[in-house]
């Protein structure tokens, strides 16, 4: 089922569709002793029904507008409650009691620094109350197409937030506190961050009527499609962004934008949705990176300790980013509160902290979380001379006092040497006053080129693991790929290892060692694996087509034919429903097949087979 496009009337927002998209399907159900009509009639009833497509119902409301964002709230500071909801839109979607709570703290900055005017950053929140139903109809089409780094998520919220704070001596407390928070499934932190500057302003001059007018404009969007550049209109401006895909070369440059169809005015092109500057936020950890990028390979437990919640979001955003195209498999917190329902579970010290890494501002921090293996804390960006001062590793032990200095406090070492050639041009080019947008160029192909080096071999290994396409028969099921074997895998290092594409020199297999146990290697493998199994999948449905079915029917049961029937179409309904790789025709031969194959059996079991 395709994401419905358009909005329904305003009265209809409450709507939803039923009917589910199309299930496992018929499951074969296997021999059944003698041949003959009546029993193969009897394996027919004991098979599961065919599902059935539901009629096309009417596009749901506030579909497109669910494909970008869930909601929008509005987060006030009120003088007997604290933080409250203000308002939720659309008005019917429902967050739970839990979540809201959770929103309205983070919404905040943590600690009152007395800083006036405006702030942006970012939070994740874990969803709370099950598999909630929404008005977004997405049939994974676009998770399968998107890279695995900007998938939607399934059991997290993004919030995106813009915080006033101006004196107001009509309130009470003599400020204006609020903020206007987008809440989202998709990490498009700088689509959302954009769209807030043009819409924040605006909302807090002219609140509720201004809010409602932007939400039904973004129900007129299209939805992100990965590969496609979007024009979307909001307020007088077009924002033009390219939705990346899977398929683009990582490292590419983005495709320059096109369809200005002389738009007027011209849009607003963002280069990236969700690219960061990376070298503005990693300024003071440059020489670093090769340890950042380890400990974030490694799934290993951080906290980025920092003065503001613009600074904690972003860091830990950059820091999640640093692995791609490698997915980062752990938990992420870019700002997290003592108020957070996960707060004792990461400050108690009977177990060893989770694999996450928390931003947070609240010194209290320092405290409760000094037990952490790595702790990154940074302070408002000082420059020595004209290059920015860079933080000092120091020992974890240092980490007592409130005014603790900025530093990165661990005991970890790094496997791999420093980049040092690296380091020089990134200096170089501060001296050389060189673009922010070059020098996070250069170092988003650094850290790209490591991860390729470090992924390459496993990708040989766990290629080598798929069976021979000769060993692929129509008849019998598809043979098992072959288990993934750490010690053979590291024996393909010598003549196949990182230092085939990486000048780095260091301990690779130690660190190939530590992956093995991380998150991340695990959910890398899951992955392929899957994709292995759809490919198998593929190549079976190919080989049953080339196959000659009316000599293979000649001497089977009738039992056996019918058999065969139901679990053509099981493997039909499966392809469809998870977009295996195979080609169109080929979905369609095997259909002719299945046509075919009943044709050949009596009538009466013709009739049942054709409405089963």
């Amino acid at each position: 089922m395709v994401g419905a496009a358009g909005a329904g009337p305003p009265g209809r927002r409450g709507a939803r569709r039923g009917g589910a998209g199309p299930g496992g399907g018929g499951a074969g159900p296997g021999r059944a002793g003698p041949g003959g009509a009546g029993a193969a009639m009897d394996a027919l009833c004991r098979a599961e029904p065919r599902p059935r497509r539901p009629a096309a119902a009417s596009p749901l409301p506030w579909a497109r507008f669910s494909a970008w964002l869930d909601c929008v709230c509005v987060v006030t500071f009120d003088l007997e409650l604290g933080q409250a909801m203000e308002l939720v839109y659309p008005y019917d979607f429902r967050l739970t009691e839990k979540e809201k709570t959770s929103i309205c703290y983070l919404s905040f900055p943590d600690s009152y620094s007395g800083g006036l005017g405006d702030t942006q950053f970012s939070f994740r929140l874990r969803q709370s109350g099950g598999q909630r139903t929404t008005h977004y109809e997405d049939d994974g089409e676009y998770n399968r197409e998107a890279p695995l780094t900007l998938q939607r998520e399934s059991a997290h919220y993004f919030g995106y937030v813009y915080f006033r704070q101006v004196k107001d001596s009509s309130m009470k407390r003599g400020y204006f506190q609020k903020s206007l928070v987008l809440v989202s499934r998709l990490p498009y932190v700088n689509l959302f961050q954009s769209l807030l500057q043009l819409i924040a302003p605006e909302y807090f001059d002219k609140l509720e009527p201004c809010l409602e007018a932007v939400c039904n404009e973004i129900d007129q969007w299209p939805p992100p499609v990965p590969g496609q550049t979007l024009n979307l209109p909001v307020m007088g401006v077009v924002i033009q962004v390219r939705i990346p895909s899977r398929v683009d070369k990582p490292g590419s440059s983005p495709v320059k934008q096109f369809n200005q169809e002389n738009l007027l005015p011209a849009p607003l092109v963002l280069p990236s949705i969700h690219e960061l500057d990376l070298f503005r936020c990693f300024q003071p950890v440059l020489i670093h990176i090769q340890m950042l990028w380890e400990l974030m390979l490694l799934g290993e437990p951080i906290v980025v300790m920092a003065p503001s919640p613009t600074v904690s979001s972003e860091m830990v955003l950059a820091l999640t980013s640093c692995l791609a195209p490698l997915r980062y498999c752990c938990d992420y917190r870019p700002y997290f509160t003592i108020h957070d329902s996960e707060f004792k579970e990461y400050t108690t010290r009977t177990q060893a902290p989770p694999n996450i890494v928390v931003g947070v501002t609240n010194p209290f921090f320092i405290k409760t979380l000094q037990h952490w293996p790595h702790i990154l804390r940074i302070g408002e960006l000082r420059m020595s001379g004209d290059l920015p001062k860079q933080v000092k590793v120091k020992k974890l032990a240092k980490l007592k006092t409130l005014d603790t200095k900025p530093g990165i406090y661990t005991s970890y070492k790094t496997f791999l040497h420093k980049d040092k050639t690296l380091i020089k041009r990134l200096l170089k080019g501060i001296q050389r006053k060189r673009p922010s947008e070059v020098q996070s160029a250069l170092l988003r192909r650094h850290l790209l080129e490591l991860t390729q080096s470090f992924i390459i071999p496993l990708e040989h290994y766990i290629a080598s693991l798929m069976p021979l396409q000769r060993a692929i028969t129509p008849w019998k099921n598809p043979p098992q790929i072959r288990p993934f074997r750490q010690e053979d895998f590291m024996k393909t290092l010598e003549h196949a290892g990182p230092q085939l594409t990486c000048v780095l020199k260091g301990d690779w297999l130690g660190l190939y060692r530590r992956f093995f146990k991380s998150p991340n290697f695990d959910g890398w493998y899951r992955q392929r694996h899957k994709e292995m199994t759809q490919k198998l999948e593929a190549l079976h449905l190919e080989a049953i087509c080339e196959a000659n079915i009316v000599a293979w029917m000649k001497d089977k049961s009738e039992v056996e034919i019918v058999d065969l029937v139901l679990k053509l179409r099981e493997k039909l309904v499966r392809a469809r429903c998870q977009h295996l790789p195979v080609k169109e025709e080929t979905l369609q031969r095997v259909g002719l097949y299945i046509e075919t194959i009943i044709g050949s059996l009596p009538e009466d079991l013709q009739t049942v087979l054709h409405h089963h």
